[in-house]
């Protein structure tokens, strides 16, 4: 009989504090809103919450993510605050460094930085960075992030940077450092998460198995226990609800928003991993947004676990333009069924 690795998997929220020109509120409130949001979720069982990147989006997409998990670590106590992903070629690897190690004294070691490598072309074009870069980039600042991190003066000779002296002051509460994830669809990007990073998110619509099988092995081979892997992902949209249909459909006009902007984003950088949605029956076809009962939602997490091989299970929480108080019901038939069906 095969093992449930699904039993201890640790569950997340991940918000984008997105705000469409169409259903614009004002932005204090938002973010004061999914501020106490997250602070009730830790109380009911969600042990992370994850903060996602983007520069110069009109719905307002969250550019600045160390500013907000300041702000979650003072509201919590619990909750473990990652980013997912800081787009590390388009910052500094020490101000990073710093930045991340503030929050994890903040927090009291609760921090973990997740980072991937981008590619919205607009945003490399505004910050002054060739695309061709980004990968050597993200490999030389998670060395140098890990080495701050872990004490070391360091002076670093790169292709990219030239560090004299840099010490991260005040250092972190985590030893010997707080966890690095890395993310990316690629087999180099996966085979760089195995050899610089503690873990590998791989959340995406087409994530698959063999991304993470591929991070296994390649974790192998550089000599590090199997038994230590840490993976993190989810599928694009899952909601429990008592009424489906209803919850779609108040969903549906969101979710299409939220997707045509990945889509012209990845296509502008030659990707296609988003199709154009004109329609909910366009968004019915794609399977993206699912609404289900309760007993339907445990059994699609506990495959997708299993089938990934996952220790981290997180998806979108709130979708683009709607108020944080219309997910949370949803959370709270997360927090009643779905997690203790996992513990």
């Amino acid at each position: 009989m095969p093992i449930d690795c699904s039993l201890g998997v640790k569950f997340g929220l991940w918000y984008d504090f997105r705000n469409p020109l169409q259903w614009r509120r004002p932005y204090d409130l938002l973010y004061a809103e999914i501020l106490e949001q997250i602070a009730w979720a830790e109380t009911r069982g969600f042990e992370y919450v994850w903060l996602s990147e983007h520069h110069f989006s009109d719905d307002g997409y969250s550019p600045s993510m160390f500013p907000i998990a300041g702000a979650i670590a003072a509201r919590t106590r619990k909750i473990r605050i990652g980013t997912s992903l800081v787009l590390l070629p388009l910052h500094h690897p020490v101000r990073i460094a710093e930045d991340g190690a503030t929050v994890d004294v903040i927090s009291g070691g609760r921090f973990e930085l997740g980072a991937g490598i981008g590619y919205r072309v607009e945003e490399f074009a505004a910050f002054d960075i060739p695309v061709s870069e980004r990968g050597g980039r993200t490999s030389e600042s998670l060395e140098i992030i890990r080495r701050l991190w872990e004490g070391e003066t360091l002076t670093f000779r790169g292709r990219f940077y030239n560090i004299e002296d840099a010490r991260v002051t005040p250092e972190p509460i985590q030893k010997p450092r707080p966890p690095l994830w890395a993310g990316g669809f690629t087999s180099p990007g996966i085979r760089r998460a195995a050899r610089l990073a503690d873990g590998y998110a791989g959340i995406a619509p087409n994530s698959t198995q063999a991304s993470y099988e591929l991070f296994r092995s390649e974790w192998q081979r550089y000599g590090k226990p199997i038994e230590e892997t840490r993976t993190a992902g989810g599928l694009f949209w899952l909601i429990p609800s008592r009424d489906p249909d209803k919850t779609w459909t108040e969903a549906a006009d969101h979710v299409i928003h939220q997707v045509n902007a990945y889509r012209e984003w990845t296509e502008k950088a030659g990707e296609t991993m988003f199709p154009k949605l004109n329609s909910h029956a366009d968004l019915r076809e794609t399977g993206m947004l699912q609404v289900v009962e309760i007993d339907e939602c445990i059994d699609i997490i506990r495959d997708y676990v299993n089938e990934m091989g996952l220790t981290h299970y997180y998806s979108w929480t709130l979708p683009p333009g709607l108020p944080a108080s219309w997910a949370q019901p949803h959370l709270e038939l997360f927090v009643d069924h779905v997690i203790p069906a996992f513990r």
